[in-house]
């Protein structure tokens, strides 16, 4: 199994999800079962649960899967012999990993490896972002997106609720509770919100972050968005792409894929 054993990542994880299953008691014990309408809290406890779950899973198989890890120490003669390399053909040995680097992938000091299609180390999944991870990552910000804005209309909801009608019995642990829970909500989803749309564009543009801040000349060919979108997701377009517990199959693998 893929695990980073990084202890600042490892901090950021578990704060992660003991924001979201505070997110998830705020919403259940503090806000709808108390409330007396059964049909409201049953749909918004439904719908908030399954998109805590979501994000959780997705978190975890970001963090538990390998992003695309290039093999340590494999820049030996001998191997580079069995790749069977074309005249012209030029390989790059990366000096930190003694591996072959493909084209593309650059070293995490973090992780310790070249990452191919590497876009960025993130803390909150004490992992790379990279080929293999990089649908995990998008779904656990947009699920995470989505969350917060769902808590974050039911406070709204739920101080609306108050002016209207007496709240005075309400204790100060209750209302400090909510106030957290609407302050936490905003500010994750203007960074996730922020977070997806910039790894969409990332994916539709077929530009990693880190070639987009090193500005690095385009050497592969370019493709449509759509093309982009499947070979990050899937082929074909199905529900899957939605389901962290949907590997994507990315169709042909590149012929050396599986020796570097």
């Amino acid at each position: 199994m893929w695990f980073i054993r990084d202890g600042c990542g490892i901090v950021f994880a578990v704060v992660t999800w003991f924001l979201v299953l505070y997110a998830e008691f705020v919403v259940l014990f503090v806000m709808l079962i108390p409330s007396g309408d059964y049909m409201y809290s049953a749909i918004n406890g439904i719908v908030f649960s399954l998109l805590a779950a979501l994000a959780l899973a997705s978190h975890c198989r970001a963090m538990l899967t390998d992003p695309g890890a290039v093999p340590k120490g494999n820049a030996t003669k001998e191997f580079i012999e069995i790749l069977q390399l074309t005249s012209g053909q030029v390989l790059y040995n990366c000096p930190k990993c003694c591996s072959i680097k493909p084209d593309r992938a650059h070293h995490c000091r973090v992780c310790k490896r070249c990452i191919r299609k590497m876009d960025h180390h993130c803390p909150w999944i004490n992992n790379c972002v990279g080929e293999k991870n990089q649908k995990y990552f998008v779904l656990f910000t947009m699920y995470v997106a989505l969350i917060s804005l769902h808590s974050l209309i039911l406070v709204v909801f739920h101080f609306m609720h108050c002016f209207e009608e007496d709240c005075s019995s309400s204790s100060a642990t209750t209302m400090t509770l909510l106030i957290f829970l609407g302050l936490e909500a905003l500010v994750f989803l203007i960074f996730t919100s922020a977070m997806f749309g910039t790894q969409m564009l990332s994916i539709c543009t077929d530009e990693t972050g880190i070639e987009q801040l090193k500005k690095e000349d385009r050497r592969w060919a370019k493709k449509t968005t759509w093309v982009n979108l499947k070979a990050v997701f899937g082929h074909p377009f199905s529900l899957g792409w939605a389901s962290p517990f949907v590997m994507p199959d990315q169709g042909k693998a590149d012929p050396y894929q599986h020796m570097i």
